[in-house]
């Protein structure tokens, strides 16, 4: 069987399961968010911090949630960090420097999990998983439970209540982040992926010297860390290592764990809303721009170009023979148009159009099918411009789901996709200006360029995966990727709840004959062209610069 066949065999099989889990999981999540009903473990929860899942939320009320949440989470893994030379489990590892301890406190809290460390050489048991491994549960969860405060603002009419954050992060992380991680981890212990507390031991001789390894409750991090679209590492070398990713069937369940809520919720949208019809277009959205860039990732990896790749069966270089071409193509566009980050192949080593790939992913905002929460926001965000431009043609005051779409709600959806770009190709300016950041670069040129662009983007989108190829362990990259993840997760945050308000205040609005038609294919289909087009507006001198510089040259 050649290689390419053997990718599309997977990418189909990946399909078919998302498909198979596509509507239990979407309907379960729904009812998730629409009880009333409290596990006697959800109370404990409640009391302990002083709240009252019953009481409504107006929009200001649940940000304010939302930030003071998110605040003390910051500061507790930073603390948490700074003492672990002090703390038990710690492997003999000693404390965390201050601009590293912020960044990755701000990493984890903010859903990004960029690593400027080798998690083996700087985390001990207990940051590992009483901290690290907390957060990838709880950043998530509070994605999830923002894309419910804004669907809510589409379901609802004459009011400002949102729900209650409160009851949304725990339901969203007891009722279903828990329950599928607890099943997820048995099957990755039963691929191979370790799950233990031992300490440092040393495996064998490597180039002369001793090669030691320390365990870790590996596959409990592994499995929260790709279905909470986190992807912070236990190991540097990340999904790639094999004691995180052991083998091929590992692999392709880490692609859907990665893929499943964000597809699924678009099914929680439609049921939450009344109409499956519109959660469909959605997806159709979502699945039409993942596919076209897996379809096009694939075949950027396997065209042969001179004698090396001619031997290799394509760009092998930087990819584990474990996984291959297709595996490493298709997990790298998963990772990338979702907020995950982990990495199972080298992504600077890619062809020039691959590491572009890759880039544009994320610069499209995540959101095919986006982080756990924030894929699904984004890309009501992107519906609301699609909804826009189409009444702009037609002279007609827009409307989605029922909510006119007027100058608030555009301001709030304008501002939401400005933050971004603003905050990525502003950092990458000032970096590359400045003298002492490009020392950092291990390459010239358009690469180099590529490197800066990435970890910046990687960055303010909450992706977390690295180009690689960039010494990002500074006081200047830990410091402004800290401030610009922060900055890329909170400040859109502000607009969607505030966005999510201005919709729930609203009464429906009757459909007539000239209501455009949201939950068909000709919608669907200016949505992918809504997106592609302000995202091409956006980076393309950027990217002009970089990988397309270097793949043209290629």
């Amino acid at each position: 069987m050649s290689p390419q066949v053997a990718g599309l065999l997977q990418l189909t099989a990946l399909i078919a399961a998302l498909a198979l889990a596509y509507r239990p999981l979407g309907d379960y999540m729904a009812r998730v968010y629409s009880s009333e009903k409290n596990y006697r473990a959800e109370k404990w929860i409640y009391k302990a911090v002083g709240a009252n899942p019953a009481a409504e939320m107006r929009w200001p009320a649940y940000l304010r949630a939302v930030l003071a949440f998110s605040a003390v989470s910051v500061l507790f893994l930073y603390l948490m960090q700074r003492a672990q030379g002090s703390l038990p489990g710690s492997l003999g590892f000693s404390s965390i420097d201050p601009d590293q301890a912020f960044n990755t406190a701000a990493s984890f809290v903010a859903n990004t999990n960029w690593q400027s460390y080798y998690g083996e050489q700087a985390m001990g048991h207990v940051v590992q998983t009483g901290g690290l491994a907390v957060q990838n549960f709880l950043s998530a969860a509070v994605g999830m439970a923002v894309a419910v405060a804004l669907v809510r603002g589409f379901a609802r009419s004459r009011t400002g209540e949102l729900g209650n954050f409160w009851a949304d992060l725990v339901r969203g992380t007891v009722r279903i982040l828990l329950p599928i991680s607890v099943i997820g981890a048995i099957v990755l212990v039963a691929c191979g992926a370790i799950q233990n507390f031992s300490g440092i031991h040393e495996v064998g001789q490597f180039m002369g010297g001793t090669q030691e390894w320390n365990g870790g409750a590996v596959a409990s991090q592994e499995v929260i860390k790709e279905l909470g679209t986190n992807g912070g590492g236990y190991f540097n070398a990340n999904s790639s290592h094999p004691f995180e990713n052991p083998n091929p069937f590992s692999n392709l369940f880490e692609i859907f764990l990665i893929l499943l809520i964000p597809f699924a919720l678009t099914r929680t949208f439609g049921r939450m809303v009344g109409s499956l019809k519109q959660g469909y277009a959605i997806l159709g959205a979502m699945a039409v721009i993942w596919i076209g860039f897996t379809a096009l990732m694939m075949w950027t990896e396997f065209a042969h170009r001179g004698p090396a790749f001619e031997i290799a069966g394509g760009a092998m270089e930087g990819k584990e023979t474990r996984f291959g071409i297709a595996g490493s193509s298709i997990f790298a566009v998963a990772t990338t148009l979702t907020s995950t980050g982990a990495v199972n192949s080298f992504h600077s080593s890619y062809t020039g159009f691959g590491g572009g790939i890759t880039m544009l992913g994320m610069q499209l905002g995540e959101i095919a099918p986006g982080g756990v929460g924030s894929g699904l926001y984004g890309m009501l965000i992107m519906a609301i411009i699609a909804v826009f431009i189409a009444g702009l043609m037609v002279g007609r005051t827009p409307e989605y789901l029922g909510k006119k779409i007027g100058t608030r709600q555009i301001k709030l959806a304008a501002c939401y996709i400005l933050v971004t770009p603003a905050l990525v190709l502003g950092f990458t300016a000032v970096a590359m200006a400045l003298p002492t950041p490009a020392d950092s670069m291990t390459n010239a040129g358009a690469h180099g360029f590529s490197e800066i662009l990435y970890a910046y983007t990687s960055g303010a989108n909450n992706n977390g995966s690295a180009f690689a190829g960039l010494n990002a362990d500074t006081q200047w990259f830990n410091t402004t990727i800290g401030i610009a993840m922060l900055l890329g997760r909170f400040l859109p945050m502000v607009f969607v709840l505030a966005l999510a308000g201005s919709l729930a205040e609203q009464k429906p609005v009757p459909e007539t004959a000239g209501t455009l038609r949201t939950d068909k294919p000709l919608y669907a289909g200016l949505l992918v062209g809504t997106i592609l087009i302000i995202t091409g507006l956006t980076y393309f001198p950027a990217l002009a610069l970089g990988p397309l510089a270097e793949g043209l040259a290629s």
